[in-house]
């Protein structure tokens, strides 16, 4: 089942970093009929509204990008907002859609629902096989309730809800709070701010020895449309680029890209998170999809992007 350029296709989350890319492709690509609506307009955690939502819009296809996202410090500081908003959204959203008689959903999920030590590269049949990160855990249990609830759905309901597992995931509109953003962004962030102020020294959290993976949000918006012209089972799809990268060395090559002359510093009494974190993407490419996007051009990219945003932030 291909996607028919005519359909009516909700993006949930469009205004946020991987929604956005989602709603850019399409309408690069001919797709007339894109759905959205902002959080003012419609409030994926209520309930009665999603619901009148779905019965006054004809709905084709839906891709479920909405969620409440943010690093370490944000899921440490905020555990209860970040299951029970998450836990709102997909549940409101996927039991309407299979009301709505929607003809397929794609379900956002994140790499962080496998277990902290799963063994690396990480494959698909990891999910549950072990404990998670404690830092991130009940976004990490929302979202595979997530994936839970799409599975259980096509299995009672004949639904075809698709469930995509990118990595880490960065590119234009993301959130560079330096606080409460991921590692990419927050770094892009700190190293331009003390640039412009000629900061001697940038203090990075943790050891710089955790290795991440990074994948370019455009490139993740192609994986999402490939699957949900292509693939219809119920088993998770990671998506990355099955190469990852030191912090440390992530922070030197924004450090290079933003020309910032000054030092950096580790705190080290900060939380590392999982030690490492490298999905197996054999399954992706098995159905003719890969990243094409290198790290360099897309922190490139990125950079570009704040710069020209950076006073919204």
């Amino acid at each position: 089942m291909k996607l028919d350029t005519n359909a009516n296709i909700f993006v949930a989350g469009h205004q946020g970093l991987v929604g956005s890319a989602i709603v850019r492709l399409l309408k690069k690509t001919g797709f007339q009929n894109v759905i959205v609506r902002t959080r003012s307009e419609l409030d994926l955690c209520h309930q009665q509204n999603v619901q009148v939502f779905f019965q006054e819009e004809n709905i084709d296809y839906v891709f479920l990008a909405a969620a409440k996202v943010g690093g370490i410090n944000a899921n440490n500081s905020y555990p209860a907002e970040f299951i029970f908003q998450n836990l709102q959204i997909q549940n409101n959203v996927i039991h309407q859609s299979y009301l709505a008689g929607i003809k397929k959903l794609c379900f956002l999920g994140s790499s962080c629902i496998y277990p902290k030590y799963a063994t690396q590269p990480i494959y698909e049949d990891a999910l549950l096989s072990g404990k998670l990160e404690p830092t991130n855990e009940p976004y990490a249990v929302a979202k595979i309730a997530g994936i839970t609830l799409c599975q259980a759905y096509n299995r009672q309901y004949g639904t075809n809800f698709i469930s995509v597992m990118p990595t880490n995931v960065y590119g234009p509109h993301d959130n560079f709070h330096t606080e409460n953003s991921h590692v990419l962004p927050a770094l892009i962030r700190k190293f331009s701010e003390a640039q412009k102020n000629n900061a001697p020294s940038v203090m990075l959290w943790g050891s710089g020895t955790p290795k991440r993976e990074f994948l370019f949000v455009d490139d993740l918006a192609e994986a999402c449309v490939s699957l949900m012209n292509t693939y219809n089972e119920s088993e998770i799809v990671n998506v990355g680029v099955g190469e990852d990268i030191s912090i440390s060395d992530l922070a030197m090559m924004i450090k290079e890209e933003i020309h910032y002359k000054g030092t950096i510093a580790w705190d080290k009494t900060k939380p590392d998170g999982t030690p490492r974190k490298l999905l197996n993407v054999d399954k992706i490419h098995s159905l003719g999809w890969k990243a094409k996007t290198s790290l360099r051009d897309g922190i490139r990219n990125t950079i570009a992007w704040y710069r020209t945003h950076s006073l919204e932030q």
